[in-house]
């Protein structure tokens, strides 16, 4: 390895302005502001080291961070900039050396819709703030780091995109299992941040170099784009607030990374030039060569030939944020989100009915497809309006990709901003009028397409007549930079019940594609229409279709017959290795349940099966939840509902996520549905004026004084608000006192306290301390990523919760329950 090069970061800002006297709490923009000197010289000493990019000190220069600070977002990011600035300048005066400035940007650190209450477009406008202030006092690029929200991420990106013209490096926070905190996969990301523009992508902060390594090389797997590495000194010691692994060490480490397509790596929490210091001279040791950061801060580097030419060969398909569609072999696309032909589905649209349009889309997700068409064109509606709304009511409950399908340019462009993800959109055509309307915006977000074998002239009766719009279509999209593997061609169907020829001129046209290299995709059922006894031909005509190369059918997946179909073609073309799949589709079929309806086959007991509380919270349908307790109100009690019914279904989902097997939208979703039916059931206690408080218990949650980070802390309050307990939440940065106070004046059983910062581990003591000494009964629970169950017990702390889910539990013993 030579010939490897990279640029090497600096190290923790944070870490050293703590030992240069940040207070807790305090925000290190307005410390920066007050003592520039201080800040210019902890830059000074990482180039020293070796950096050659300094990020500058910006990482909360947002206007929600800041939020009743002395200065604004424009001061603050300006004058760290320009701090930066005078620190490079005297470095490449000593170093003859390019030195590059970065601008450090991380999250406003609140939830996002659907999973919080920030819009997507409030948090772009808060990051644009940012973005404009950093690149006007002369950053070079732009680094959004520490992220764990996908959603967000692209939020920012996209404000640093559309209004600066410097180069974008996005890198997130995972944990070991290879997924933030948010359950954004490591696939997602590549596949989402890649689509969008930026210029490298990367992993830091959360975790050692050992334990990203993995990450990285999966990550590698996923993208063509160079990689950007930023490890913590290992894990904190709670009792010390350092970090486990020395200078030395982590160097070491680092070097386990030769191999990997780097464009840079530096160290994050914990790590000081020491650390970087090692770096460098670890790399000499290794025949690497450090380059500074010059050219586009992506592929070329002036005269230095890292990353000359591109690379290729990644993985690629489309995404959520928690699931990947990888191109290779079928992959089903659902169409019942469509209103055509559907009174319910369109009167669902036109009254606003999330929880209608989410019960169709986890049926379908549920019964085996991959990815969702998603149209709401019905007359009388808003259709972008309605499309942004349905989208983001989609994301909070299912897993699987979106296709967006409308022909107004518009809607598909509202729609992509706010999806966490990497769509298709459906559809274009060999209208030119079409093509030039579409193309922008499926550039701009990096979507794959379908293009519809079709003009302003309609659909051509041969096979030659629509091969020669695919070849129009793919020629004009990949002259506008969009990769061919991105398109996929939709041959059309005509039902043969009008036009007997037209099935053997599709399956032509799609064989043709598919020599073509191309993606072929085809709404499956048109086939038929108009004909007895159609599942027999839609099946027979999928089979065929599958085998001249389709590999996106639109069908309905809830038709069990066509996903056996597909099931059984997924063996016989080798995709299903080993059966497996088919094998686990079939263990428990039993046969006699499977009855015709409709248009093909479904299993009666699944389709006409009342749906029960429990899975209407696990789906997050809130209109349905509470529709349920209402009526099981009939016959129980509020308790008998609560504790036999709500609790249980909580646990279940509880469970789910401890697994893996859900994630934080869906945990997130499923809480907010319980909540619609206990809220309900207050109402109806209230009502009865007996004076009782549906209440199991009182808990005061906060974080403590001098931490200002709350994400965990609110959802640890979501969720047990859901639970049934009244939650007192006094918010971040709480002084001892004020919690006491609280403890006593709601007469709370429990208090939850939480610190993210080695530095507030002291305040949280000196709260516990506060709460045994005024409020001896109350029991305190503590959490937060820099705690360990023995620190917990050190401090006096009567619990100890890894995630919000262990609040739960912790609550129940205190207040009872089972």
């Amino acid at each position: 390895m030579s010939n490897q090069k990279f640029t090497i970061l600096d190290g923790g800002m944070g870490t050293m302005l703590q030992a240069a006297g940040l207070a807790p709490g305090e925000h290190p923009e307005v410390f920066g502001y007050e003592h520039p000197d201080v800040v210019r010289d902890v830059h000074k000493k990482y180039i020293d080291a070796g950096s050659r990019v300094i990020y500058a000190n910006t990482f909360g220069g947002n206007p929600r961070k800041l939020e009743g600070c002395p200065i604004d977002t424009e001061i603050a990011v300006s004058t760290a900039v320009s701090t930066a600035r005078e620190a490079a300048k005297q470095g490449e005066e000593m170093y003859h050396e390019p030195v590059a400035v970065a601008l450090d940007v991380g999250p406003i650190g609140e939830l996002l819709e659907p999973l919080g209450t920030v819009s997507f477009e409030d948090a772009y406008e808060s990051y644009k703030e940012t973005m404009i202030a950093g690149a006007g006092a002369g950053a070079d690029l732009v680094v959004i780091e520490t992220f764990t929200d996908l959603l967000d991420a692209k939020a920012a990106a996209l404000a640093a995109l559309e209004n600066t013209d410097l180069p974008v490096w996005v890198t997130m926070t995972f944990e070991q299992n290879g997924r933030t905190f948010t359950g954004t996969s490591i696939a997602a990301f590549a596949l989402t941040m890649e689509a969008l523009g930026v210029k490298a992508v990367g992993i830091n902060c959360s975790l050692g170099p050992n334990e990203i390594l993995p990450l990285a090389r999966e990550l590698s797997e996923w993208t063509n784009l160079p990689i950007v590495i930023k490890p913590n000194a290992g894990l904190p010691d709670p009792e010390t607030g350092e970090y486990r692994l020395g200078a030395e060490d982590f160097a070491e480490q680092m070097m386990q990374y030769k191999g990997l397509p780097l464009i840079a790596m530096g160290g994050c929490c914990g790590t000081n030039p020491d650390y970087i210091r090692a770096l460098y001279a670890q790399m000499q040791q290794n025949d690497i060569a450090r380059i500074p950061l010059t050219g586009s801060g992506a592929y070329q580097f002036d005269g230095t030939g890292l990353f000359t030419e591109p690379r290729t060969g990644a993985r690629r398909g489309i995404c959520s944020s928690t699931n990947v569609a990888e191109y290779g072999g079928v992959r089903v696309i659902g169409e019942r989100l469509n209103p055509t032909g559907k009174k319910k589905f369109q009167q669902a649209l036109l009254d606003h009915d999330m929880d209608y349009i989410c019960k169709i889309a986890l049926e379908e997700e549920e019964a085996g497809a991959d990815i969702l068409d998603v149209n709401v064109g019905v007359p009388g509606a808003d259709e972008k309006t309605l499309m942004v709304e349905v989208v983001k009511a989609l994301q909070g409950v299912i897993s699987v990709p979106l296709q967006i399908d409308s022909a107004e340019a518009d809607v598909v462009e509202a729609a992509l901003r706010v999806y966490a993800g990497r769509a298709i959109v459906n559809s274009v055509n060999a209208d030119d009028e079409r093509l030039d309307a579409f193309l922008p915006v499926l550039k701009k977000y990096g979507a794959a397409t379908v293009g519809l074998c079709l003009d302003e002239d309609g659909i051509p009766e041969t096979a030659e007549g629509r091969i020669e719009k695919a070849k129009y279509i793919t020629k004009r999209v990949t002259e506008y930079g969009i990769p061919k593997s991105d398109i996929l061609i939709d041959c059309l169907t005509l039902t043969v019940s009008a036009q007997q020829n037209q099935a053997i001129e599709t399956l032509k046209a799609l064989r043709a594609v598919h020599e073509m290299g191309l993606h072929a995709c085809l709404g499956v059922s048109n086939i038929s229409f108009g004909l007895p006894a159609r599942s027999h031909i839609t099946e027979n005509f999928l089979i065929q279709a599958m085998q001249c190369g389709l590999d996106f059918p639109i069908i309905n997946p809830n038709v069990l017959a066509l996903m056996d179909a597909v099931a059984s073609f997924k063996v016989l073309s080798m995709e299903d290795v080993n059966c497996e799949s088919y094998i686990a589709r079939f263990a428990n079929r039993n046969e006699k349940t499977i009855v015709q309806q409709g248009t093909g086959t479904a299993e009666s007991q699944a389709s006409n099966a009342e749906m029960n509380i429990e899975e209407a919270v696990l789906k997050g349908l809130k209109n349905e939840t509470r529709a349920l307790a209402e009526k099981l109100l009939e016959t129980h009690t509020e308790e008998e509902v609560i504790n036999k019914e709500l609790i249980p279904a909580l646990d279940h989902v509880g469970e789910l996520y401890e697994k893996q097997v859900i994630f934080l939208p869906q945990l997130i979703s499923s809480a907010n549905a319980a909540t619609a039916a206990f809220d309900m059931i207050k109402e109806r206690i209230h009502a009865k004026d007996d004076g009782e408080n549906v209440s199991s218990g009182t808990i005061v949650i906060c974080t403590v004084k001098g931490d200002i980070h709350d994400i965990g802390k609110n959802i640890v309050k979501v969720i047990l608000e859901n639970y049934g307990y009244r939650m007192i939440d006094l918010g971040r940065d709480v002084p001892p006192e004020k919690v006491v106070e609280a403890a006593v004046t709601h007469k709370a059983g429990l208090v939850g306290l939480s610190a993210l910062m080695t530095t507030t581990l002291p305040a949280m003591e000196e709260t516990i301390e506060a709460l045994h000494r005024e409020v001896p009964e109350v029991k305190i629970m503590v959490g937060g990523a820099v705690l360990t169950p023995e620190f917990a017990q050190k401090m006096g702390a009567d619990y100890y919760c890894v995630d919000a889910r262990a609040s739960v539990a912790v609550a129940k013993e205190v207040f009872g329950g089972a």
